[in-house]
């Protein structure tokens, strides 16, 4: 008896995984420094160098080693033995000149040098101004700055050349960020010059931010504006904050933008780590 013809089968069909995609939001906000105008950043380097080198603030690194490691002998004759002598004592320096360290010491306690120390001392509210050096790279080290700055009404802007001009002024290798303190009266005429020359930092969510640092309330004038407000109607609030609203600009939203990562598109999967790969 003859078998029944087969039809033509097309083999087993494998049924294909999806691909697994990761989505992401990208922030449609472009934050950046304002740009600074080049006359005034050469006021603000000569004004600033002109400055350290009146004051004499200098950091000065002793180099000179104390210590010595000799080897000798081990008395086994296996080997050799380090051993620390330390050189003969220096005598201090004549004339009360610090051997290391800052000079002077109350000058640099009125300065935040460095992005850490200017990063505490914007988070503490202390700071008057904030000048950056635009060759800090990446970008991300110093643009938290940007928002930092202005939640806390405080000019910033990025110098061109702040760590060539001024580093080797104060003796130090790079000089990222530089900060003065609210208690600074060695650079209190320096920074009212300087603070008319900075350009406004420009942040969408943070529009409605007082742009003068030493804008403050008194405590007699915030007493009557609360008796006011206690004495007026529930009509009158309202229409007082509709006016308070309609008066301020308005933030323009912008649309999330929706990124699709396909995770190892080509497929290529890696060895197992026991076994090893057998070259033909």
């Amino acid at each position: 008896m003859a078998a029944a013809p087969q039809a033509p089968g097309r083999g087993s069909v494998r049924k294909t995984r999806p691909l697994t995609v990761k989505t992401s939001l990208n922030n449609p906000y472009a934050i950046c420094w304002s740009a600074l105008e080049r006359e005034h950043m050469h006021f603000i380097l000569q004004t600033l160098e002109d400055r350290f080198k009146s004051l004499g603030l200098r950091k000065i690194e002793d180099k000179k080693k104390r210590k010595q490691f000799l080897k000798k002998p081990s008395p086994d004759g296996c080997g050799t033995e380090v051993e620390k002598s330390e050189g003969p004592k220096e005598k201090p320096p004549e004339g009360g000149e610090q051997g290391s360290g800052w000079t002077p010491v109350d000058v640099r306690k009125q300065l935040a040098i460095g992005i850490n120390e200017v990063t505490r001392a914007l988070e503490r509210n202390g700071l008057l101004l904030v000048l950056v050096c635009r060759s800090a790279k990446p970008v991300i080290l110093t643009s938290h700055l940007i928002q930092l700055s202005l939640s806390r009404a405080v000019p910033a802007c990025q110098v061109p050349r702040l760590s060539e001009r001024l580093a080797p002024v104060i003796g130090l290798k790079c000089v990222l960020a530089l900060g003065f303190k609210k208690t600074t009266t060695a650079f209190d005429a320096e920074v009212r010059a300087i603070i008319p020359r900075v350009p406004s930092l420009h942040v969408p969510w943070l529009q409605g931010r007082p742009e003068d640092s030493g804008a403050s309330l008194d405590t007699a004038s915030s007493e009557s504006r609360d008796r006011e407000v206690l004495d007026t109607s529930f009509e009158d609030l309202s229409k007082q904050k509709r006016k308070l609203v309609g008066s301020q600009q308005p933030v323009v939203l912008q649309p999330l933008k929706i990124k699709k990562l396909i995770p190892n598109p080509n497929k290529i999967r890696k060895p197992p780590k026991g076994k090893k790969t057998t070259s033909k």
